[in-house]
C-alpha cells in the first residue's frame, strides 16, 4: 500500500513542479502547482499517518486536504477568464476566499480525518467539490480554451470530486488502493489538462518537453525511492523509514525538475564577482531548455486565430530571446532569407534574433510618417502599444515603476501612459497591433507559396 501511495506522491509532485518550473510568473501554472504538490503533501502525511499510526498527523491533514480543492477550483476560474483586470482578479480572489472559508471551517469542525463520519466532513466535502463543480460548468460554458483541454477539465474535475469524497469522507465503500488509483489518474488529468491550455496559449509543443521531464522524474524517483522501499519491504514499515521515502522523493524530484533554477543559483554563489560568466551560463540554459517546445508544424497550416496568437505571444516575448527561441515564428520563409543574405549559420539562437529584428522592423512600420518622434492621436495608437512596452522597455504599469533611466521621447510615452491611457485599453491595443503584424507575416508565407 505505502509503494502505491510513493507512486501517486511521486507523480502529483512532480506535475505540480513541472508547472511551476514552465513560468513562475503565470498565475494558472503556479495555482496548478499548489493545487498538485499539495495533493502529494496530503499523500503523504496519510501514508505516514497510517503506517506508523500517529493519530496526530489526522488534525494535520484534515485541513490539507481542502488545498488543492480550493487550489482546483481557483485554476478553473482562470481557465475561464477572457480578460485580465484587476476586476477580474478581486471578484475571483472573493470567491476563492469564501470557499477557503468554508473549508477550513467543515475541516475545524471535523477535527481530523478519521471516522466516525461528522458533520464537518460533509461541509468540507461540499466546500471544494461543489464550487470545483460549477466552475468547470462555467468554463465550459466560456469555451475559452482549446477543445482537449475542456474534454481533460471535465473528465478531471469529476474525478475530483469523487476522489475528494474517498479521502474526505471516509465511507469505507471502496478499498484504500482503489482510491489511491482513482486519484492518481484524476491526478494525471490535472496536470496534462493545465499544461496542455499552457503550450496551447503559448503556441509551443509540449511532448517532447514533458516526456523529457517524465523520463528524468521516473529514474530519480526509482533510484531514490526504491532503495526506501526494499528498505521498508525487509525492515517492516516504520514511522522513520516511511517519513525518509517521501522526504527522498521530494527532495530528488525537485532537483531533477527545477535543475535550471537551482543551477542559476550555484552560478550566483560561485561566480558573484562575474556577472557576464552568469549571463551568458543563463542564456545557454535558457536556449537549451526552450529548443523541445519549438513547435514543428507548417505555418502555412495554421488558422489565422492561431497564427495571431502566436505572433501576439512573440511579439510580448521581444526582450525574451529564450522564449523567441520556442517561437514558430522562428520557422517563417523570411528568416531563411535574413539569415542566407547576411551569411549566418542557421541556428536556434540566430533564427530567434532574426525574428527580434524582424518584429522590430514591423512595428517601425507602423509609426506614422509625420516626422514626429511622439504623438497621441489615433494613428499613433499601434505603434506605441507595442514599441514603447517591448522595445524600449516602458513599463508604466509596474508597482513602483517610474520613468527613471528613459530618454526625453519614452518619458513622454511612460507620462501618456500613466495619465491618459488605462490598461484594459493598452491591452486592447497592442492585440489589434499583433492582428496587423500577424497579416502581414502571413502574406510572406503565400507569397512564397
Amino acid at each position: 500500500m505505502i509503494g502505491l501511495s510513493a507512486l501517486v506522491f511521486a507523480l502529483s509532485w512532480w506535475l505540480g513542479l513541472y508547472l511551476l518550473a514552465r513560468d513562475p510568473r503565470k498565475p494558472v501554472l503556479v495555482l496548478a502547482a499548489v493545487g498538485l504538490t499539495s495533493f502529494a503533501a496530503v499523500v503523504a502525511l496519510d501514508a505516514i499517518r497510517t503506517t506508523g499510526g500517529v493519530d496526530a498527523l489526522g488534525r494535520v491533514e484534515v485541513y490539507l486536504m481542502a488545498v488543492p480543492g480550493i487550489a482546483w477550483f481557483a485554476v478553473l476560474l482562470e481557465l475561464s477568464r477572457r480578460r485580465d483586470s484587476w476586476r477580474s482578479r478581486a471578484g475571483e480572489a472573493a470567491l476563492v476566499g469564501a470557499a477557503a472559508i468554508v473549508a477550513f471551517s467543515g475541516a475545524a469542525m471535523a477535527g481530523g480525518v478519521e471516522g466516525p463520519l461528522r458533520l464537518g466532513h460533509w461541509v468540507l466535502f461540499a466546500a471544494v467539490s461543489v464550487p470545483a463543480l460549477g466552475a468547470m460548468v462555467y468554463a465550459i460554458v466560456r469555451r475559452n480554451q482549446p477543445r482537449p483541454v475542456v474534454g481533460f477539465v471535465v473528465v478531471a474535475t469529476l474525478f475530483f470530486a469523487l476522489g475528494n469524497a474517498i479521502l474526505v469522507i471516509p465511507l469505507g465503500l471502496v478499498p484504500s488502493w482503489l482510491a489511491l488509483a482513482s486519484t492518481g489518474f484524476d491526478v494525471v488529468l490535472l496536470g496534462v489538462a493545465v499544461a496542455i491550455g499552457d503550450a496551447f496559449d503559448e503556441g509551443q509543443a509540449l511532448r517532447n518537453a514533458m516526456l523529457r521531464s517524465f523520463i528524468g522524474t521516473t529514474v530519480v524517483a526509482a533510484l531514490f525511492g526504491g532503495q526506501v522501499l526494499i528498505g521498508l519491504a525487509v525492515s517492516g514499515q516504520t514511522t522513520t523509514l516511511a517519513v525518509l521515502l517521501f522526504t527522498s522523493l521530494a527532495v530528488a524530484i525537485a532537483v531533477n525538475v527545477l535543475a535550471d533554477p537551482l543551477a542559476g543559483l550555484l552560478d550566483r554563489l560561485a561566480f558573484s564577482r562575474s556577472p557576464d560568466l552568469r549571463a551568458e551560463r543563463a542564456a545557454l540554459r535558457s536556449t537549451e531548455a526552450a529548443l523541445p517546445l519549438r513547435a514543428s508544424g507548417p505555418l502555412d497550416g495554421m488558422d489565422e486565430e492561431t497564427f495571431v496568437r502566436v505572433t501576439r505571444r512573440a511579439l510580448g516575448h521581444y526582450s525574451d530571446l529564450s522564449k523567441l527561441v520556442a517561437s514558430p515564428l522562428t520557422a517563417l520563409p523570411i528568416i531563411d532569407d535574413r539569415l542566407a543574405r547576411r551569411g549566418a549559420p542557421d541556428q536556434p539562437l540566430e533564427r530567434a534574433n532574426e525574428l527580434r529584428a524582424l518584429l522590430a522592423e514591423r512595428i517601425a512600420a507602423l509609426k506614422p510618417r509625420d516626422g514626429a518622434d511622439f504623438g497621441t492621436t489615433e494613428q499613433w495608437r499601434h505603434y506605441n502599444a507595442l514599441y514603447f512596452p517591448y522595445v524600449v522597455g516602458v513599463r508604466a504599469y509596474a508597482q513602483n515603476a517610474t520613468a527613471a533611466g528613459l530618454d526625453p521621447v519614452a518619458r513622454q510615452a511612460w507620462q501618456w501612459l500613466v495619465t491618459e491611457v488605462p490598461q484594459r485599453s493598452l491591452h486592447n491595443w497592442q492585440n489589434a497591433a499583433a492582428r496587423v503584424i500577424a497579416t502581414d507575416l502571413k502574406s510572406s508565407l503565400v507569397a512564397v507559396r
